[in-house]
Order: C-alpha cells, then structure tokens, then sequence
C-alpha cells in the first residue's frame, strides 16, 4: 500500500495543474474549508418528468410551479393568514410574472395603492426566497443573481436583524426599489430567483417530441435551464436520426407530424418546407382515396387543408415503406425480416402475405411501386427526399437541438442513487435479461444500453458518407421500432398492419416481458444491482402510459420502480384518466405529484388556475439527506482530498506557493 508522500509525488503533475487555481497553501486550504461545510449542505431538490411529446404549455406549467413545490413554500411562508386567492394570486405571479405582473398592478385604484401593493408583495417574495435558499450557500445565490441588481437582493436576503428593525430595515431598502421605479424589474427577478432555487436539477425521462404542438419551445426552455439532463425516448432518437440526415428517419418524422396534423412543428418551429413535397402528393395522389390518411385533428393546431395533409400523408408512407425495407435488407441483425411489407405484397391481387397468412389489402392504391421491384423510389421521390435531407440538414434551430439531445442526453442515468431510463430493459419470458447479437457480438442488460447509446451517436457524428455513419442512422430508425429495442419494448410498430389490413389482431403490439416482470420487487433489484446499485434505490421509467382510470398503479416492484408516463402528452388523457406524474425528491422525501389535465396558460394567468395535483409520499427519509450523501458528495470529497495533498505538496516544498498569502489567516 502507497504511503501518502508517495501518492503525492504520483500526482505530482496534476497537482501542479491545481496549483494554478489555488496558488497558495492558504488559498487550498480555505477551498478545503469552504468545501467541507458544502457537505453538509441538504441536498438539492431534483425534479423528474417524462413523455412531454410536445405539450409546452403543460410543461412551462409544471417547470414553472416545480410541480407544486412552489406552492407548498408559498403555504408556509404566508400560511393561514394569508387567504387562499391572495396565495393562489401570489404563487401564479411567481410563475408567470411578466404576464401576471401587469393585471395585479392595474387592480390598484391610484398611486398609494400601488406603492402599497409593491411594498407587501416585495417583502412576501423575499421572505418565500429566503426559505427556498436556506439549502444554498450565500455565494451560490448570489452568482444566481443578475449583476443589475444583486447586490440589493442580496443584502435583503441575507440581512442581520440583531442590530436592526426588521420593518425599519426593509421599509428603506424596499422603499427606495419603488421610489426609483425598479419594483416591477425586482418582482420579475425574485420570481425567477425562487424558480431557479426550488429545484437543482431536473431529469427529463424521454420522449420530448411528437403528437404536441411545440416541442421546439419546449428544447429552447430546456436549452436555457442551469441543470438538466435527458434520459432518450423513440420518439426523441428518430429525431436525431432526421437532424442526422437519414432518409428513412426524416420520413418516420413526417408520417408521425402528418397523422397529427402539427406542421406547425417543423414550418414554423423548424424552418422546414414542404412545398416540394405538397407540389408532389398533390399531382401523384390527385385522384387517390386518401380517407384512411386524415389526420388526427388538434384544436390547438391550424386545420388548414386536411385533404392535403391526407395526400402528404399518404406519399410519406410509401415512401417509407420503401425506405423501411432497404434498411432492413442491409441489416439482417435487426431481425426484422417479414417487415418489408412491399415485398409481400401481390399488387394483382390486391393482398399481401403477412407473416404466412393473407389479407386483403384495404388501400391497393400504389402508383408509385413498381411490382418488379416495389421498394426502388421513383425519381420524383428520391428528388423529394434529397430536398428534404438538405431542409432537415440546414434547420439551424434542429441540429441546436438535436445537438442538445446528444451533449446532455444519453440511453441511462445513474444519478443519487436512482436509475433513470426511459423504456425497457429486454428480458425473455423466463425473467432473463434478453440476449441480442450485433455486430457479431453479443450484449444483455446493461452492456445492451451503453452498446445502443455509442452505436446511436455514431448516426450523428461519424465522419459523413463512412459507413459506420449509415450504420449509425439506420440504427436510430432500429431504436425507434425495434422489437428487442430498450426504446421502444414492443413485439412490432404495426403502423403498416393498421393501415392496410383489417384484422385487428395484427394490429397488435406485444410489449416486452419487462412490463410484467417490473412488478417483481426480486426482479427490479436484479436489474438495479446489473447497473451497481443497491436493491434499496429506485429505477424511474417513463415510455408507457399509466392506465389509472383502470386502477393501474404507477409504482411496481414493491417501491423499487415508478413510472412516470401518466399521459402527459394530450391524447392520451382520456386512455389514462390523468395528465401525467412528475416526481420530486427532496431532502427528505421522494414524492410522486399527479396532475389533472391543464386547460392553457392564458386561464392560468388570468384565473389563477394551477394544475390540480395530488401529492403521494413514496419514500420518507428518516434523516434529511445531506449533499455528502450524494453524487456531488463524492465528487466534492475527491476535491477535498486533492487539495489536502496539494497543501502538503506545498509543506514538503515539492511544489513552490506563486501567492504567499498567510497572513490573511
């Protein structure tokens, strides 16, 4: 075993690196110091959702109010003495503040009313600020603080009463924020202040796209939030397959944005065309029965032509059935052999052969297939999709995105003792971790994540035209629909089967054995220990809605495991009877929030109607947990024990102080 003067002489080089932070003993130990004391800080609040595919205004909603958490700490702050409208009214201003901000000042009959309003609403918002900032230390909230006015937020949320009265006190500093006609900007900066304290980090469970009008705002809020990472959904990976440039993922898009009608999407968030594609379903399909293709009307959404969406439908799905079945010729490892449905089909006889049986086709409209070779594109098509791979490929705002996705994204997290993912692990009938073959070589459980997370950013970000960049994409389409994909969980995506074939049970998607073996307690510890973590941690799962309306419960294994895929997303709210979970985990408790659906963010505003939630303790701490009991924790310890060796590099005289600063001590 290595004494201590011979470990420090090992890191002699990188200790020498930390010297150039703290160039002094004095300066080491003061970090060590002020670092120690952060251990002991509790534990940040964390913030877990999931499935949002594009609902941003429930989701600016539920970031907003931290799922209730805001709230709760307007209750205790103000408490019963307080009305129940006037905390409503407060907690909505605090979400909303640049829009709530202006009808409560307009309410005040004249000046004094207004000076009044101004005063009693600053001081509650630094009172419930000072209560969400007690797990921080001061230089944290103050580097949260905007430079324009930090110093005074500052000075109000950390003031000494001892010598002071707390009226007397506040009165001049608040009096003079309002007498210089700073109230409204100090109001908005307190709001965002007590948002950006109430949660440290939010964890953001998959499926950010699809079915919703806006998922792009819902990126660029994400892109803006001082911590957050994203678990990957199927819908999410397709995505990156688009912004990556495989053809097969850009149609998989399109057919998804068409059957919902929300080209808003990628028109108006996106800067993508579909002139070119409009201009060639119109012609090719003038005169085709496109009433299977009518896509799902949104209210929320513009109507425009339904007829026309319905054509652009149509073409999109041909040409990704085309699509489909190229890429699973050039990868039989995929085992989705007999999903190439256009090579089954007998365009005579108007039926295709599915999987032994056949079915009478309920569309044999194809006047773009040619049956002596019914997966070739035409060239209008190819000419369609080329224009498409450039219009997906120069969308400035999608490839910031997607380059998101990848930066803070990844298949899992491990993160305080939780592991974060969003679909499945595969298993087999028998309780086993499912076995797949690619490339030769064989991966299960957690070796199947971290292979499926490395082969999916090659899609993005091999060198261009190299094959292991195709094979990149054409995995990215796999995650999305695979039948042993950890994305998706399910048998088959019968999209093909629902369109084209009546019997219904082809329509039929199987989900993976997990979904019945999540339910055992001994089977969510298997699978929390082939990921290093104790059977007391949680897994949290999104991917599959929670029936609750049919008394499905979000938490399984005996507590080990909670989903929290509620139906966030809007067309799901009549399947589960809800609007989505969230889970919060604070210092003390690990709690699961349910919502009822969310009307709009104009009622919410203007009626101070927030989500109506009910709160569900899954876990109570019986200690409140302590930063040096987390992840942070330990990366802090590491810290503390280099600058140790790093003080005693400078004793030995090993490495010589640049700054001599002792006497400050």
């Amino acid at each position: 075993m290595r004494t201590e003067t011979e470990e420090i002489r090992d890191n002699l080089k990188y200790l020498s690196l930390l010297a150039r932070d703290y160039p002094s003993q004095a300066a080491a130990a003061s970090e060590i110091i002020s670092t120690q004391a952060l251990l002991k800080l509790p534990k940040g609040t964390e913030h877990f959702m999931s499935d949002l595919h594009g609902e941003n205004e429930a989701f600016v909603h539920i970031l907003n109010s931290a799922s209730g958490v805001i709230r709760e700490k307007v209750d205790i702050v103000l408490g019963d003495t307080v009305p129940e409208g006037a905390r409503a009214e407060l907690a909505t201003l605090i979400y909303y503040p640049n829009e709530k901000l202006p009808q409560l000042k307009e309410r005040c009959a004249d000046e004094e009313a207004l000076e009044q309003w101004y005063s009693e609403t600053l001081l509650r918002l630094i009172d419930i600020c000072r209560l969400v900032s007690s797990k921080h230390t001061r230089e944290h909230v103050r580097a949260c603080l905007p430079s324009s006015c930090g110093y005074i937020l500052d000075e109000l949320l950390h003031a000494h009463f001892e010598d002071h009265d707390k009226d007397l006190y506040y009165g001049q500093i608040v009096g003079s924020i309002i007498e210089n006609g700073r109230a409204d900007k100090f109001i908005v900066r307190l709001c965002e202040l007590i948002k950006r304290l109430a949660v440290d980090k939010l964890h953001i469970v998959g499926d950010l796209f699809d079915r919703g009008p806006r998922p792009d705002v819902i990126l660029d809020l994400l892109m803006r939030h001082h911590d957050v990472d994203i678990q990957w959904g199927n819908h999410d990976v397709v995505w990156m397959g688009a912004a990556a440039g495989s053809p097969l993922c850009i149609m998989t898009v399109l057919k998804t944005t068409l059957a919902y009608n929300n080209l808003d999407t990628l028109e108006g968030g996106y800067g993508i065309s579909l002139r070119q594609l409009e201009r060639f379903a119109q012609s090719t399909y003038a005169d085709s029965d496109v009433s299977r293709w009518i896509p799902h009307a949104d209210p929320r959404t513009a109507a425009g032509d339904l007829n026309a969406a319905a054509r652009m439908h149509k073409a999109v799905t041909v040409m990704m059935l085309k699509l489909e079945a190229q890429v699973i010729a050039r990868n039989p490892d995929f085992d989705l052999q007999g999903r190439d449905f256009l090579n089954h089909i007998d365009f005579a006889a108007g039926t295709v052969d599915y999987h032994g049986t056949v079915y009478p086709l309920l569309d044999c409209d194809f006047p773009t297939v040619d049956p002596a070779a019914p997966t070739t594109l035409t060239a209008e098509e190819a000419h369609v999709i080329a224009g498409l791979v450039r219009s997906f490929a120069e969308s400035e705002r999608l490839q910031r995105h997607v380059q998101f996705l990848y930066a803070h994204g990844a298949f899992y997290k491990i993160c305080n003792g939780n592991l974060l993912y969003h679909g499945a692990v595969p298993m087999t009938k028998k309780g086993s971790f499912a076995v797949e073959r690619f490339e030769d070589h064989a991966y299960s459980g957690r070796a199947l994540m971290d292979y499926c997370d490395e082969r999916a950013r090659r899609g993005y970000f091999a060198p261009e035209g190299s094959a292991a960049r195709q094979s990149g994409q054409d995995f990215l389409w796999y995650l999305w629909c695979g039948k042993l994909s950890p994305l998706y969980g399910r048998s088959a995506m019968t999209t093909f089967e629902r369109l084209y074939v009546e019997e219904a049970s082809t329509h039929t998607e199987v989900k993976d054995p997990y979904y019945t073996w999540y339910n055992e307690e001994a089977v969510c510890r298997r699978i929390l220990a082939e990921f290093g973590l104790p059977g007391t941690s949680h897994i949290v799962n999104g991917h599959v809605p929670v029936q609750e309306k049919k008394g499905e419960s979000p938490i399984k294994g005996g507590g080990r495991l909670v989903v929290i895929d509620g139906g966030f997303c809007r067309a799901y709210h009549e399947k589960t009877g809800i609007a989505g979970y969230t889970l919060v985990y604070s210092s003390r408790t690990m709690s699961l929030r349910t919502h009822q659906p969310f009307e709009s963010a104009e009622k919410a505003v203007n009626e101070n109607l927030d989500i109506l939630s009910q709160k569900n303790i899954l876990e109570t701490e019986n200690h409140r947990i302590l930063v040096e009991e987390t992840d942070e924790g330990e990366i802090l310890r590491e810290k503390v024990h280099d600058l140790k060796q790093l003080v005693r590099a400078y004793q030995l005289g090993w490495i010589k102080e640049t700054r001599c600063d002792d006497s400050v001590w």
